[in-house]
């Protein structure tokens, strides 16, 4: 006998809550908030409408499938299944943050905040839920994603972006190469190496773009091909500059090979979930074979 579908519920803690948790009370919290000039109000109605929204998701799920909740901060040690249905409920960025635990499963994003929120991954509201469970293995946007591979066998796979650098402020010292080092290959030193997909290019990818004044068109969500930027490329008689951005195909790849003492690689946004990569080691970044499939 076939499982029922599972609608697991992705939220965040609230602003609120985190005040209140660090504060210790609603008193303390809008004290804290006054001396900074701020309304605790404001805060508090951001919260109510973000539970607002949760409960009439929750409601919405049909009484044949189980249902199941994660928070953000919980979403490594959670198990997802064939059978789910993933409903994310807040903002754009916590979609990227539950992509790269899925396989295939459906998404669905809720915008807790219209008019705050941009909107580009939450692109629904609370009350069109129930519609869009019934449908939501049928009617999906097959998102691009990218991943790194490292020669240890370390993998990062993200929606928006993957960087590739120092995890403080220092220069990142390495050697980049394009179509598997068979054709150029440079030393560089830089703030480190930015490849993102057409939904990143919302985003960070996009303010580096538009920052260069670069003529590399950007790609779409759904588009088979990567862009990459260096940041801040440092020219010396050892370092060059002359490979600073482009465009990858699906079946091309990034090669970095480090020589700094220590680089990382994160992607969209999450530091602490990081491929540590040590003096010699190459981990090369392309198109993932999986996607993100949105409800559109």
């Amino acid at each position: 006998m076939s499982l029922a579908p599972r609608a697991v519920l992705v939220h965040r803690t609230t602003e609120y809550e985190e005040l209140v948790a660090r504060h210790g009370t609603h008193g303390q919290a809008a004290f804290f908030l006054a001396s900074r000039g701020r309304d605790i109000e404001e805060v508090a109605e951001r919260h109510r409408r973000a539970r607002g929204a949760l409960a009439e998701v929750t409601s919405a799920v049909p009484l044949t499938w189980r249902q199941a909740q994660v928070e953000r901060a919980d979403l490594d040690r959670f198990l997802f299944t064939p059978e789910d249905v993933v409903v994310v409920v807040g903002q754009d960025g916590l979609v990227a943050n539950v992509a790269k635990y899925l396989t295939g499963q459906p998404v669905i994003g809720i915008d807790t905040d219209p008019g705050r929120n941009p909107g580009v991954l939450v692109r629904h509201r609370p009350q069109d839920a129930a519609k869009l469970l019934s449908a939501a293995r049928t009617t999906v946007d097959e998102l691009t994603m990218v991943e790194a591979v490292a020669d240890d066998t370390q993998r990062l796979v993200a929606l928006n972006e993957i960087y590739l650098g120092t995890p403080g402020h220092q220069t990142a010292r390495y050697r980049l190469g394009l179509d598997d080092d068979g054709g150029a290959v440079e030393a560089q030193a830089s703030s480190g190496v930015l490849v993102g997909t057409g939904t990143g290019a919302t985003g960070w990818l996009r303010s580096v773009w538009q920052e260069r004044g670069s003529r590399l068109p950007l790609p779409s969500p759904t588009e088979d091909r990567l862009v990459w930027f260096v940041r801040e490329a440092w020219p010396s008689p050892a370092t060059g500059t002359a490979l600073v951005a482009g465009d990858l195909a699906a079946s091309a790849s990034l090669t970095v090979t480090v020589e700094s003492d220590r680089l990382i690689a994160f992607g969209d946004g999450i530091e602490t979930d990081a491929l540590q990569l040590t003096w010699g080691q190459t981990v090369r970044v392309g198109v993932c074979g999986q996607r993100l499939r949105l409800a559109g």
